[in-house]
């Protein structure tokens, strides 16, 4: 399922390859076979509008970013990748580009806090109208569709109540009525499911997740299908400015050469949390797509290569909840996920403290974790002494 993509003109390249050499040629003056960091600002110009390999100042290109955004284009089998300075960032270009007001949108009605709030508190007074709706439910989003809505906006998984939508029925609703289909694969990683195969128009990504991996460095990025929505994505991001600086691109392009090898642990030592988990008695759910009973574990089955690196459960109380956050040693207590550590948080007072009091407040009860590449079998003591 979209393991192989195009790298050149007639040679099909693995995902692993792809991640090392995509983007990542040998450079031409010295031979390193990793690219530089350009940490420049400026270019010398060939004559009065003569740009050299087309740089002329580093919020329009810069070699160590185009190197991470051929990259990002190979690997989710894209025409053209962005790379921006957070994810937030990313998601913000996309909506300017592709709205404006008057305009409406469909969104998860579980969908990261941060998302929200940039529709609720920016999108929202700007002009644009929006609607969470439960994403599951292909025919609860027809029902959403009006004649102004130009996006739907997906999460699969979402984070952090892991919930799974069939992206390609989601994308011909959202085609039939001529609106663009968005899928936030940050949870997922293109090593495990590749939206724009399954029908998708954007990918969106917080890079500062699994695709960097290592909690060093913050990031976000979008990759598209159509080379003129790329031509108007990029006027947008040089015009808005929120690039990725070079330093940054070079370690989220480091940390993609191992995301294939990463993914596979993430999602071996989620699958042994969630089923001890699951065996506790002192947890009353598990939401892990993995598991035969997740009500979205069939779609996952047939649109990724495994599960994931998430896993979330739910306490007694929320008193029960925060205690377990506060509990755990191997676990750090900590917002963000996807590196190679493993992190533990109580979302309703943390990363989705900003959904609190709308539709997608998530339940008190609930604690997410980012099971890391640790030893699995000392990961399940750390959790059997905080749930004791």
């Amino acid at each position: 399922m979209g393991s192989l993509v195009l790298m050149d003109n007639d040679v099909h390249h693995g995902f692993e390859t792809l991640a090392i050499h995509a983007g990542q040629e040998a450079d031409p003056t010295t031979g390193a076979v990793v690219p530089p960091i350009y940490q420049v600002s400026t270019y010398k110009q060939d004559g009065v509008g003569g740009l050299r390999g087309g740089y002329e100042y580093s919020r329009s290109a810069n070699p160590t970013r185009t190197a991470l955004e051929t990259c990002l284009a190979e690997i989710e089998g894209g025409v053209r990748g962005l790379a921006f300075a957070s994810g937030l960032a990313a998601e913000d270009a996309l909506l300017r580009t592709v709205l404006k007001p008057g305009d409406h949108v469909v969104i998860p009605n579980d969908a990261y806090g941060g998302t929200y709030r940039l529709f609720a508190k920016v999108a929202e007074p700007w002009g644009v109208t929006f609607d969470p709706v439960p994403l599951n439910d292909v025919a609860a989003l027809r029902a959403a569709i009006r004649p102004e809505t130009k996006l739907v906006w997906i999460e699969t998984p979402t984070n952090p109540l892991l919930g799974i939508a069939d992206i390609a029925a989601l994308a011909s609703v959202a085609h039939d009525a001529g609106a663009l289909l968005a899928v936030d694969n940050t949870f997922a990683s293109p090593y495990l499911q590749q939206p724009l195969a399954l029908g998708a128009d954007v990918v969106v990504h917080s890079t500062t997740k699994y695709i960097g991996g290592h909690s060093d460095v913050v990031g976000g990025a979008l990759i598209v299908a159509d080379p003129g929505l790329g031509e108007r994505l990029t006027f947008h991001q040089n015009a808005m400015g929120a690039v990725a600086g070079p330093f940054d691109a070079w370690l989220t392009l480091r940390g993609i050469k191992t995301l294939a090898v990463r993914m596979d642990r993430h999602c071996a030592n989620a699958e042994a949390v969630a089923g001890m988990l699951s065996r506790h008695p002192a947890v009353t759910e598990v939401l892990y797509p993995g598991l035969p009973g997740h009500p979205g574990h069939d779609t996952a089955a047939k649109q990724m290569k495994a599960f994931g690196g998430m896993v979330s459960f739910r306490m007694a109380s929320e008193e029960a909840a925060v205690r377990v956050c506060e509990r755990t040693k191997l676990f750090t207590l900590g917002e963000s996920l996807g590196g190679v550590e493993s992190l533990i948080e109580h979302p309703g007072r943390m990363t989705h403290a900003s959904a609190v009091g709308s539709p997608l407040e998530v339940p008190g009860d609930l604690v997410r974790l980012s099971v890391g590449i640790e030893n699995v079998d000392d990961l399940l003591r750390d959790l059997d002494r905080a749930l004791a």
